[in-house]
């Protein structure tokens, strides 16, 4: 259950949007999955952050609350992918998004 990083409502309940856009990209071995949420009530987005480590334990985070400008930019980016999913996708969308980390 992913709550609102503002209200702390459930997301996932009836009636709510739940996980918007997710996007994965494979960084130094090791896949990173950014899934943005967004909450009605709050007009901000939630984001989870899980690693999967290569070779140690996996990490989940959340970040939030993210402005809804910034978010529907963010989510407008991930949709110009059509694999979001793909960690080894090395599409415009990605290079963009993941523009800070090295990308494998």
């Amino acid at each position: 259950m992913i709550k609102c990083s503002q209200c702390g409502g459930d997301l996932s309940r009836e009636g709510m949007p739940g996980r918007v856009a997710s996007i994965s990209g494979s960084i130094l071995g090791d896949e990173c999955i950014e899934s943005y949420y967004f909450c009605g009530q709050c007009a901000v987005y939630t984001v989870e952050i899980y690693w999967d480590i290569f070779s140690g334990e996996e990490s989940v985070s959340v970040n939030g609350p993210i402005s809804k400008a910034e978010g529907d930019a963010a989510v407008e980016l991930i949709g110009q992918c059509s694999s979001p999913w793909n960690k080894k996708c090395r599409c415009n969308a990605h290079l963009s998004y993941f523009k800070d980390s090295a990308l494998d």
